[in-house]
C-alpha cells in the first residue's frame, strides 16, 4: 500500500472507518469477526483506523483499541470529540460540546477506552457554535504539549473556520463528507488545504454504499440502518439517482474495476493530500477497495468523468436536517 502524507503525518493512502461495527447499519457482527476484519484491513495494507467516542457511542473505541493492540506502533488511530453524550442513555440529542472541560474529559476518557498513551489524530466532530475555535485548537494544542495528543484535525467544518482554527494549532486534516455525488468541500475547502497544507480525509466516500451499484431503489433498509432516515436513500431518490449508478458502471467496466474502485481511485486523483477512508464489515470488500490504489486515472480520465458528472442532478440532501445543519460551520 502506497503512502500519502496529512500534514506531516504518514499513512496509508486508503485509510478504514469503523462506524459500521457500532450497529449504524443495523445490528453489528461479532466482536471476534470484527477484530478479524479490522485486523485483516492492517494485514492488507491498510495503517490509518477511524473512530469516535459517538459510535456505539463508546463501544466503537474499545472494539479498536482492542483489534489494534499488538500492531499499535504500526498504526494511525483517529478519534473525535464534540458531542453532548447523555452517560446514561448514550444519546447524543443534546447536541454539541466543545467547551475546554469537556474536551479534556473526553481525551482522557477515549485513551482509557483506546488503551494507548496518546491520540494520534483528533478531530473535533462538529463544529460548536458557543465555543470560539481559537479556543478549541488552543486546548487541543495544551493536550499535544500534555502528550494525549500528537495531531489535530476538524470535521464538516467551515474554511474560514479551518483557517481560524490553523492560526492557533496546525490543522493536520480535515474530514468531510466527499464523493462522486456529495461535492460541497471543492469550492473553498479543498483549495484552503492545499494552500495550508492540510490532508484531506472523505468520509462517506463510496455514498454510503450506494456507489457500489449494490444498492437499487428496490433494495429494502430496514429501520435499523441510519440509511432509512436519509433523504437520498429514499427510494424516489434512489431511483432518481439511478442515472449516476448507470454512469459509474459503464466507467468501470472500461477500466476493468468496480464501482467502487472508480469512486475510490478518483478520489485518490483528485489532489495527492486526499486519503479516502471506508467503511466495510467484510474483509473482501476491504480487499475489494484496496484495489483502488492500483487503478491510474489520467487527467482525461477525471475530465470525461466530471463532465458527465456535471449533467447528472443528484436528488436529496445527503443528511437528515438535524445532523446537516451541523456542517459547514
Amino acid at each position: 500500500m502506497k503512502t500519502r502524507t496529512l500534514g506531516s503525518l504518514s499513512v496509508s493512502e486508503i485509510g478504514y472507518g469503523t462506524m459500521s461495527f457500532a450497529s449504524t447499519y443495523g445490528p453489528s457482527p461479532e466482536r471476534s469477526e470484527a477484530i478479524r476484519v479490522i485486523r485483516g484491513a492492517h494485514q492488507q495494507g491498510v495503517t490509518f483506523f477511524d473512530t469516535a467516542e459517538a459510535y456505539g457511542p463508546w463501544t466503537n473505541e474499545e472494539l479498536v483499541g482492542e483489534a489494534l493492540r499488538p500492531i499499535r506502533d504500526q498504526v494511525i488511530i483517529a478519534t473525535k470529540f464534540g458531542f453532548e453524550i447523555d452517560q446514561e442513555t448514550g444519546e447524543r440529542n443534546r447536541g454539541v460540546n466543545s467547551q475546554p472541560a469537556h474536551i479534556r474529559k473526553v481525551v482522557d476518557n477515549s485513551l482509557k477506552r483506546l488503551g494507548i498513551e496518546a491520540i494520534d489524530l483528533l478531530y473535533q466532530h462538529r463544529v460548536d457554535p458557543s465555543v470560539p475555535i481559537e479556543e478549541v485548537a488552543g486546548v487541543v494544542r495544551d493536550l499535544i504539549a500534555a502528550g494525549k495528543v500528537r495531531h489535530f484535525g476538524l470535521s464538516e467544518a467551515a474554511a474560514s473556520t479551518i483557517r481560524r482554527a490553523h492560526a492557533v494549532q496546525p490543522v493536520t486534516a480535515v474530514q468531510s463528507e466527499y464523493s462522486l455525488w456529495t461535492r460541497e468541500p471543492e469550492p473553498e475547502v479543498l483549495p484552503l488545504c492545499a494552500e495550508l497544507g492540510i490532508g484531506f480525509v472523505p468520509w462517506s466516500p463510496l455514498g454510503a454504499g450506494y456507489l457500489t451499484g449494490k444498492i437499487t431503489e428496490d433494495t429494502p433498509i430496514p429501520q435499523t440502518d441510519f440509511r432509512a432516515f436519509s433523504p437520498r436513500f429514499s427510494a424516489e431518490a434512489r431511483a432518481a439517482n439511478q442515472a449516476l449508478l448507470d454512469l459509474l458502471g459503464q466507467f468501470a467496466a472500461e477500466k476493468h474495476a468496480t464501482m467502487a474502485q472508480i469512486a475510490l481511485a478518483w478520489l485518490l486523483a483528485k489532489a495527492p493530500f486526499i486519503v479516502p477512508i471506508f467503511g466495510t464489515r467484510s474483509l473482501s470488500r476491504v480487499q475489494e477497495n484496496l484495489g483502488a490504489s492500483d487503478i491510474q486515472l489520467t487527467p482525461s480520465d477525471i475530465e470525461t468523468i466530471e463532465a458527465a458528472i456535471s449533467e447528472i442532478k443528484i436528488t436529496g440532501e445527503r443528511l437528515p436536517p438535524a445532523i446537516l445543519k451541523l456542517s459547514y460551520q
